[in-house]
């Protein structure tokens, strides 16, 4: 006698199971997002044939270890992301907003690899031939090693990249996809669970690297389980404003490489370029002998990227003064804030503060701290800081200037740009090498670097 159907509830948003139905989701607290589905019980597997494919334990000593030669996929930006390139056998998840250039990004990936005669197969579910047809002549010319296939079942897909075997494959969108033997719809959570193991089954035992391209939610994340960002070896997010013209890709999750690598990319008519020397393309148009404005330096990964931090400080007309921070923590400007109202004495209780990171970049490092502080102070005081001048440093909550790390990296980027002046720690003295053609300020305290900036402002 057949067993019923189980009936589940699972959340949209996180995935979280439930054997009844409840408005608000205890794992990610998200309201009314449970959806009712069905789910088969699974049979139990025979005593015959599945003993003689278990495996044995291997000693540690006798597994030979291997580089896994990686296929570069000729944009520098992406290989960097991945940790030097793609690695045959992964699986790679790539999430954004809509309209942010997954697609366009990676068809310009397919068309790089078929040229270097490597086979690559697009299956799409969401456009159809010639719309990817149209975008394809957009970016450039095509050799005969892409295929293109319009499907979403995951049979049909597994049955076709068997026959064909490309070295590459592209999915776009795993939302989109649905596996025959699930009732649910295409875009569920049971759904795309299951096809992505499908996926991971296809590139670890074939050999094929397949890049899935998944949807985002409203807060940011890879609309699905979370087990989908745990089943996959890479987790690539493309960051910024689609009406703006540069992209930031971003690792969260990588196998093969560091997460803390980004690269960054710039919108144009024949699909995306790449910006090779982001700390440039940042500082465009800044603006000449304005107060509120300083340079300062972080690092994303092993690259130092400068940005110009903007402060406008001004009376306030309320009882509570607004305070704003876009491009860095909100929270992070306020305890700065304080500092400076504490032990230097700048008094900033009744009026108003924007901080603002130009060009949308978002900075979380603490070693932008004395930049902000100093942009607070020069708008203030309006005092205009020179704009051969760059600085950086963590400000403790007791004015100290603390280190930070690669220091040395952050000088050398601030001289290839025609930086003058570095104001940094003082306990960062021993890292820093002396450079020829650029001054170095330490400083001990935020107190020191104001004091400077006054003098020589």
């Amino acid at each position: 006698m057949l067993k019923n159907k189980k009936i589940v509830y699972f959340c949209q948003e996180c995935g979280y199971e439930s054997t009844k139905w409840m408005g608000q989701c205890p794992g990610c607290k998200a309201w009314n997002t449970f959806v009712e589905e069905a789910v088969s019980p699974k049979k139990s597997s025979g005593s015959g044939k599945s003993q003689e494919k278990r495996q044995e334990p291997v000693m540690l000593k006798d597994i030979n270890l291997t580089e896994d030669e990686r296929q570069t996929c000729g944009i520098g930006e992406l290989d960097r992301v991945l940790g030097g390139g793609i690695v045959p056998g992964s699986l790679v998840l790539v999430g954004g907003d809509p309209g942010i250039g997954k697609s366009t990004l990676l068809l310009q990936v397919c068309r790089n690899l078929a040229q270097k005669d490597v086979s690559v197969l697009y299956i799409s579910g969401e456009e159809s031939l010639r719309q990817i047809k149209l975008r394809a002549n957009r970016i450039g010319d095509f050799t005969d090693k892409l295929q293109l296939l319009c499907e979403t079942n995951l049979e049909a897909i597994r049955e076709i990249i068997e026959r064909k075997k490309p070295d590459v494959a592209v999915v776009d969108s795993i939302q989109t996809m649905f596996h025959e033997d699930i009732s649910s719809a295409p875009g569920s959570v049971s759904q795309v669970r299951e096809s992505t193991n499908v996926l991971m089954q296809i590139a670890k035992g074939m050999g094929v690297s397949i890049f899935i391209v998944g949807h985002v939610t409203k807060e940011g994340n890879v609309a699905g389980p979370r087990v989908l960002e745990h089943m996959v070896d890479t987790v690539l997010y493309f960051e910024g404003d689609r009406h703006a013209s540069y992209r930031i890709l971003r690792a969260v999750k990588n196998r093969f490489g560091s997460t803390n690598e980004i690269g960054v990319f710039e919108m144009r008519n024949i699909g995306l370029e790449e910006v090779k020397n982001p700390s440039e393309f940042m500082l465009n148009g800044r603006p000449k002998d304005a107060s509120g404005s300083v340079v300062a330096c972080s690092m994303e990964g092993t690259r130092p990227i400068l940005v110009e931090i903007q402060a406008l400080i001004c009376q306030s007309n309320f009882g509570i003064p607004r305070r704003t921070a876009v491009g860095t923590d909100f929270n992070r400007v306020n305890l700065l804030m304080a500092v400076l109202e504490r032990k230097v004495g700048v008094h900033l209780a009744s009026s108003d503060a924007y901080v603002n990171i130009a060009g949308g970049m978002k900075m979380t490092e603490p070693a932008i701290d004395l930049g902000i502080c100093l942009a607070i102070v020069s708008s203030f005081k309006d005092i205009v800081i020179p704009d051969t001048v760059m600085a950086f440093g963590e400000i403790g909550l007791s004015g100290e200037v603390r280190a930070v790390s690669m220091a040395g990296q952050r000088v050398q980027e601030a001289k290839k740009l025609g930086f003058e002046t570095v104001i940094l720690p003082e306990v960062c003295k021993s890292s820093v090498e002396k450079t020829q053609g650029i001054r170095l300020v330490y400083v001990s305290q935020v107190q020191d670097a104001i004091s400077y900036i006054m003098k020589h402002g």
